[in-house]
């Protein structure tokens, strides 16, 4: 912790013994989950972001998305709307927030919708879809989800974490007990056996809990509206690399490794961008983005050049049909 965030420690404990109780309710029954008979996949983690929760959850969908009626559900965070709403390729971020918007670009098969009572969501959601993805959904305590799945950084694992102000966990770390699956995002491409067997030690889990560990795969090409171009594209020209993510540090390594050169701009996670930073942005001639970022760019598409790096996660050490089986395994039969 730095300094000032050191002095804000008698408010993380205030703030933790709030969510223990909060939770103590839950798990003891006062306050009441409701459990439902579609099944439900909850991604989540206990820190404010940047564990990559978005490319797990497109992950699921390339494994559900032939033999089931998917839908996804997040509260849309940062939109300017309120309640219950479908995400259609034709929203804007405003009315239904930058990664819904990617999920339903990205599968239009799927259905895309937000709420910020997920109760309700999923009331709305649940005749037409055989399966609910939730997104960043583990501290809400009203739904009783069928599998937890719990994201941790390599590079700020939940272990190693404070409780909000002076840290960054959004619940005490006991949390991570309701998880039944933990996935360590964001790993080196070298990590070894032995690092993996460290991580594990540091993070406890219970019996029964199954730890997988994943790293960032970027694509070989890089997209727009109007197609696509090999990464290659970008090598031997100067561009403008725009991120408004969590945590632009791998992005930013990995183009260095591929001799990149490129001038960073970076802005908080799920910023909305002003008008001046948009006419600002408009002067430069070659922009690279996170395809996140790329949801609330749309006005300079007409402008400039823009591209977005697609990503994905992997799962290390060929654990993939592993993880995949225990998706499964909370599944109805296939259709």
């Amino acid at each position: 912790m730095d300094f000032l965030r050191k002095l804000l420690f008698p408010f993380s404990l205030l703030y933790g013994g709030v969510t223990a109780l909060r939770n103590l309710l839950y798990n003891i029954g006062i306050l009441q989950s409701k459990g439902y008979d579609v099944p439900i996949i909850c991604v989540g983690n206990l820190s404010t972001g940047g564990t990559g929760k978005s490319p797990m959850i497109e992950l699921l969908v390339s494994f559900l998305e032939s033999d089931y009626h998917l839908a996804i559900l997040s509260r849309g965070y940062k939109r300017k709307t309120t309640g219950y709403r479908e995400v259609s390729e034709n929203s804007s971020v405003a009315e239904v927030g930058d990664e819904p918007l990617q999920f339903k670009k990205k599968f239009p098969r799927v259905k895309v919708a937000v709420c910020e009572d997920r109760q309700t969501g999923i009331e709305q959601l649940r005749q037409s879809a055989d399966v609910i993805l939730l997104d960043d959904a583990f501290q809400h305590r009203k739904v009783k989800a069928s599998l937890n799945i719990l994201l941790t950084a390599f590079d700020s694992l939940f272990s190693d974490d404070y409780m909000l102000p002076s840290g960054n966990l959004r619940e005490p770390k006991c949390g991570m007990k309701r998880a039944h699956i933990i996935v360590v995002t964001k790993c080196p491409e070298n990590l070894s056996r032995s690092e993996m067997e460290i991580i594990k030690g540091k993070l406890k889990p219970k019996a029964g809990q199954e730890i997988y560990f994943s790293k960032i795969g970027y694509s070989s090409e890089i997209k727009n509206e109007s197609g696509s171009k090999p990464l290659s594209y970008l090598r031997n020209q100067k561009f403008t690399l725009v991120t408004g993510i969590a945590n632009p540090k791998p992005l930013v390594g990995f183009l260095k490794n591929e001799e990149m050169d490129f001038e960073l701009h970076s802005f908080p996670d799920h910023h909305n961008f002003s008008d001046s930073e948009i006419e600002a942005l408009k002067k430069h001639p070659l922009i690279l983005t996170t395809e996140k970022d790329f949801m609330r760019l749309q006005p300079l598409t007409a402008v400039t050049e823009i591209h977005y790096l697609p990503i994905r996660t992997v799962i290390l050490y060929g654990a993939e049909n592993s993880f995949k089986t225990r998706i499964f395994l909370e599944l109805p039969k296939k259709k």
